[in-house]
């Protein structure tokens, strides 16, 4: 079972909605940021239910308790269930799919369409004029591979087939807190994109504040206009949740990242690796400095918290005034 829950879920949420899952299998493997998956087998010879019963029944608690409704697909394999999910209706619903009717399900499906094959590897076949599941099933292995490459074009012809030998691996909902920007239209400043980067880290470092978590790592990921993406993690010498570290990783991130004329459509800026902030040693100081923006730090937490977001700006910006 492929469950998705709507788009912008508090992760608390996703939480809870992961442990209504986990009542009914104890075999659920969480896909962040909005998804998940649930072996089956052993559910349904413990309740002695067709699996149609307990997906509805999964649905009915989801929004009795949480006010949530849930898109779900059930199937023989993870990708075929997950193509199945991305189907059902966009308020909440449930797609079957039986093991004798994968063939047919998946063969007028645009390629784009299944689980694991994305818009570059479909666009490279919509080329050479392949446009459904059934016309890719077709094609012999060889010959998608020489489209896409080994390892992409195997996969993309056994998902075709409905052929996904994956299991399903418990595994909660990993420790991090991530914050995204999306540029209106392409950028190529490069100060621009640092203002916004130091928007993130602003907001992101205030989540944490407000959770009580500080971060072991952090990840930068740029999103580009090719559709190509860049992702690096940079572990923090020490966990922290200030604004003054966690900008220093990530401009270090972004120096890394050797950016000259790259055309950017996004950023994405995670903590990972969280530990409750009251785990870790507090490291004595003799930097004044660093101890006055501390305290800005934590006036400033609470201004935003009384008055809003924003109403006090990155600490960068107070220490020029301190």
């Amino acid at each position: 079972m492929h469950v998705r829950v709507p788009i912008g879920l508090p992760e608390p949420t996703y939480r809870e909605v992961l442990e209504v899952l986990s009542e009914v299998s104890p075999v659920v493997q969480a896909v962040p940021p909005g998804a998940a998956v649930v072996e089956l087998r052993g559910a349904l010879r413990y309740f002695g239910v067709p699996p149609l019963r307990l997906a509805e029944t999964i649905r009915v608690r989801s929004l009795a308790r949480l006010s949530v409704d849930l898109r779900i697909g059930l199937a023989p394999t993870w990708a075929v269930a997950a193509t199945a999910s991305a189907l059902a209706p966009e308020h909440g619903g449930i797609v079957l799919v039986e093991p004798d009717q994968v063939s047919d399900f998946l063969a007028p499906l645009p390629v784009e369409a299944v689980h694991g094959i994305g818009p570059m590897q479909a666009r490279a076949l919509n080329t050479y004029g392949i446009h459904t599941v059934a016309a890719l099933a077709a094609m012999p292995l060889g010959t998608v591979q020489r489209l896409l490459g080994g390892r992409a074009g195997r996969v993309a012809a056994e998902r075709a087939r409905g052929v996904d030998p994956r299991p399903v691996t418990p595994k909660a909902l990993p420790m991090s807190a991530a914050v995204r920007h999306r540029f209106a239209q392409q950028e190529l400043d490069g100060a621009a994109v640092r203002a916004r980067l130091l928007d993130l880290v602003v907001e992101l470092a205030s989540t944490l504040r407000r959770r009580e978590q500080i971060a072991r790592g952090l990840t930068l990921q740029l999103d580009f206009a090719a559709g190509t993406r860049w992702s690096k993690t940079l572990r923090l010498s020490e966990p922290s949740a200030h604004d003054e570290d966690l900008r220093t990783a990530a401009y270090r991130l972004m120096d890394a990242a050797g950016l000259q004329r790259g055309r950017l459509t996004g950023l994405l800026l995670r903590a990972d690796d969280l530990v409750g902030a009251h785990a870790a040693a507090e490291q004595i100081t003799f930097d004044r400095g660093r101890e006055m923006r501390l305290r800005v730090e934590s006036v400033a937490d609470r201004a935003n918290a009384r008055y809003g977001k924003g109403t006090v700006g990155p600490a960068s910006l107070l220490r020029k005034a301190a």
